[in-house]
Parts: C-alpha cells; structure tokens; sequence
C-alpha cells in the first residue's frame, strides 16, 4: 500500500495497516455513550471491531413533490416574479448588446472617427472601451438592485410556502 508521498508500507515512516492513527476512529468516538466501557474493551489492548457504516438508502420522494412544484410554477405570484424579472433582462440585455455592437462595428468601420483625440492621447475608442467596462459595471449594479427590490423578497415568500408544502425536503 504506497501513501501519497510515494512511500510504501514497509519503508521508515509508511502507514501500515495496523497503525492506530490510519483511518481509525479515537477512543469514544462513534461509540454509544458508555459502550466501550461496558463492553471492557479500554484497557485490554485489544483493538475495537469495525465501526458498521450504514448504507445509504436512495431517497424516494412522493409523487406529490412533482405536483407541488408544478403548481408552484402555475401561480400567479411565481409568474410575477418570472415576469419581473423577463422585464428587466431582456431589455437591458437588447441595450448592453447594440452598445457593445455599435462599439464593435465603429472601430471597423469608421477608425477615423475612432482615432479622434479627445484630450491627450485619449481618443474616441479609448473612451468607448472604458465605457464598455463601465455600462457592464452600471448593469450589474441595477440587476442587483431589481432583484433586491422587486423579486427576491417574492421569490423567498414562494420558497418558504413551497417547503412548507414539500415538508422541507427540497430536490
């Protein structure tokens, strides 16, 4: 059995099998309350057995789950929210991507007017470039703000109702 560093098991300063710290639980640890004791195991020398590892069991949820969630979907306030937030995305998308088009198209059509000095060596795409950081910066400030304002005190009202519902077992 090779450890990480690359030892064997044999070698100076391997893990054998039999080493008390590999990958064994300390004494009392994973126990019952007590039961080491009773059992007369602490200070025979003897080494406690195995510590049984349980099985997980695939978790089967009630069909009732599926029809919880689509009646969630179907209500009007999980709609407002969707709603909501269609219109501010979509809108504000449409815009940052015709600016980031216009920014795109002037520098390959008119690098004349791109070239224009402003003051210094700042020209018209040098602004324009800082811009795009900026507006990007500008969006998500205002999405935060959207969602902070006008959905997520919504949207925590449906998932606190929906988890009552489900029993608080959530996928």
């Amino acid at each position: 059995m090779d450890k990480q560093d690359g030892r064997s098991a044999g070698e100076p300063g391997g893990v054998r099998l039999d080493d008390p710290w590999y990958d064994a639980l300390a004494s009392g640890w994973g126990e019952a309350d007590g039961a080491a004791e009773a059992a007369g195991e602490w200070g025979t020398g003897q080494r406690p057995g195995p510590v049984p590892v349980p099985v997980p069991v695939p978790e089967q949820r009630p069909v009732a789950h599926d029809e919880i969630y689509l009646a969630v979907q179907r209500s009007a306030a999980f709609q407002e929210v969707r709603r909501r937030y269609r219109h501010f995305v979509l809108p504000g998308t449409a815009v940052f991507l015709a600016w980031y088009l216009a920014y795109v198209i002037a520098a390959t059509a008119a690098p004349g007017l791109m070239a224009h000095r402003v003051a210094g060596a700042l020209n018209v795409a040098m602004l324009a470039g800082l811009g795009q950081f900026a507006t990007t910066f500008l969006l998500t400030w205002a999405y935060a703000r959207h969602a902070r304002l006008r959905r997520d005190r919504a949207a925590l009202d449906i998932r606190w109702e929906t988890q009552e519902l489900t029993g608080g077992n959530v996928r």
